[in-house]
């Protein structure tokens, strides 16, 4: 069920009547029936798969709980001494692990049999999809099941209220990876209809929609016409032009399904994390991933990261580093490996292919290396009499970024890994403008019907962009658009909707089928 079908806003208009009238009382029981309902409609074999996770999840979480009370209750009785109190909790811990153990057992044993099973050929079905949304819901369980094993919240003993918290129908299609601490207390508050409110989220919801159909759908088709057969002949400019539109494409597709599954929930009083804080504005690497998918990277921060760096091993490698190289060596080194870590996980996220892995590897790697090497960058820079705090050197290190991010891309893009070295080859050996018309025509203009669609697409996407990157700008000095907007004369708001609703409709016109989400069946 697309976002833009009239089913969807058919089904979206019979919840918020229920919710704010009927079920007012119940509110979250009406959230849960049309995220079940939507789910359903979406795949009705993923349901056992989610309802697996809930139960599993909801069962252990109580088991954990169970354990942690009746621990505290032991050790309080009287007369113990300090080596029983002490036998009593590392009791406590073992039982509570082989909990949490049982539950990441499971939970990650369907992600794996249901994700990467299907990836090697031996064991793809014909006609099988996967669950909608799985690895989210699949993180957003453990996340929970963490926290409770960390005594950072009480479990919940409604299971339906746990199976909302992760079949949620705004973030259930691509995110954004919610906490439970943070969704509860807003399933429990009676929301009220506020039109300001609704009108806001109808903002986000066109400019998200706008960004996806009008740039990322209005720009997919050339991308793969470009890199989905083969790289023989890519001159270095094409090569170059089919990574920045993919550049585009990507943020547009994921960042615009998140503003519209952000402005759906933000229509029902529920407020989801925000998953993008305009990556291309950068100055950094690691600047650019704490930007981009946002809940992806606080999940593995806090489930993968710290665990990983606190444990005894990676303290004593600090130390000794710490000791042989200098106090600098000592931080950056063990998190630099943690870093690798992370993204080689992230890597393997979006799937088991080697050009996957390699990329996830390339961003742990220049990260790691940027802290190691960061002394030195401040010497050259203060050598050089460089004053680091300028604009001049803040737009350099923007332009630095989005250079090695697209970098980046290559390998997430260019699924074959001997293309992919072929392309970075002519990219730097073989620009060749003289071949770049010809080879556009033979990959792009000559797969299409019509010559006057695809370049209307272009006019439309150029449009988007340029829409896109004036409100990021803005918001990147501290100017809420929405807000903004709200406050102009009925004329000028007329306009912005006008202006993004021709869009829309344009790229409808100029396209023969608006493709889904790219990170849907993640």
């Amino acid at each position: 069920m697309e976002f833009y079908s009239l089913a969807f806003w058919c089904m979206i208009a019979l919840a918020l009547v229920l919710y704010y009238t009927v079920l007012k009382s119940r509110q979250w029981i009406c959230l849960l029936v049309f995220s079940m309902l939507f789910y359903a409609i979406c795949g009705l074999s993923g349901v056992p798969y989610i309802l697996t996770t809930s139960i599993v999840t909801w069962a252990s979480a109580l088991g954990i709980s169970r354990v942690i009370n009746t621990t505290k209750v032991r050790r309080k009785a009287s007369g113990l001494t300090k080596e029983e109190k002490k036998a009593i909790k590392n009791k406590g811990i073992i039982q509570k692990r082989i909990w949490l153990i049982l539950d990441l057992a499971v939970v990650l044993m369907i992600l794996i049999c249901v994700k990467y099973l299907a990836e090697i050929q031996v064991f793809k079905v014909s006609g099988f999809l996967l669950p909608l949304g799985i690895s989210f819901y699949t993180f957003m369980a453990i996340s929970y099941i963490a926290d409770i094993y960390n005594e950072k919240y009480e479990p919940e003993k409604n299971f339906f209220r746990l199976l909302l918290f992760l079949s949620f129908f705004p973030q259930v299609i691509q995110g954004p990876i919610s906490r439970y601490d943070k969704l509860r207390p807003q399933y429990d508050t009676v929301h009220t209809f506020e039109n300001d409110r609704f009108l806001r989220a109808l903002w986000r919801f066109l400019f998200g929609a706008m960004k996806k159909y009008a740039i990322a759908d209005m720009l997919s088709g050339s991308i793969a016409g470009i890199f989905d057969y083969g790289s023989e002949g890519l001159p270095g400019s094409l090569i170059v032009l089919g990574i920045i539109m993919y550049s585009a494409q990507q943020y547009a597709d994921f960042s615009g399904g998140i503003d519209m599954a952000l402005a759906v929930s933000e229509m029902f009083g529920i407020e989801l994390m925000p998953n993008f804080k305009r990556p291309y504005f950068a100055t950094s690497l690691g600047d650019f991933w704490r930007r981009w998918h946002i809940s992806l990277g606080a999940f593995m921060r806090d489930y993968v990261f710290y665990p990983f760096a606190l444990l005894k091993f990676m303290q004593k490698f600090g130390k000794w580093c710490s000791k042989h190289f200098g106090k600098h060596f000592g931080r950056v080194l063990p998190a630099g490996i943690a870093n690798i870590l992370v993204f080689l996980l992230v890597g393997v996220w979006h799937g088991t292919q080697m050009h996957y892995i390699i990329w996830g590897l390339y961003n742990g790697l220049v990260i790691a290396l940027s802290d190691i090497l960061a002394p030195a960058f401040d010497k050259i820079t203060h050598k050089l009499n460089i004053e680091s705090s300028s604009k001049g050197m803040h737009v350099f290190r923007i332009i630095r970024t989005f250079i090695i991010v697209n970098i980046g891309w290559y390998f997430d893009r260019i699924y074959d890994f001997g293309d992919c070295l072929h392309c970075f080859r002519n990219t730097v050996m073989n620009w060749s403008f003289n071949e770049f018309f010809r080879m556009f025509t033979q990959k792009v203009v000559n797969t299409v019907e019509s010559t006057r669609y695809l370049y209307g697409g272009y006019i439309v996407a150029l449009f988007g962009i340029v829409i896109v990157f004036v409100v990021s700008l803005l918001e990147e000095n501290n100017i809420d658009i929405r807000t903004a907007i709200m406050r102009k004369n009925l004329a000028i708001k007329s306009v912005c909707a006008f202006v993004m609703i021709f869009l829309i409709l344009a790229s409808f016109m100029l396209t023969t089928g608006t493709g889904g989400f790219m990170y849907a069946n993640f």
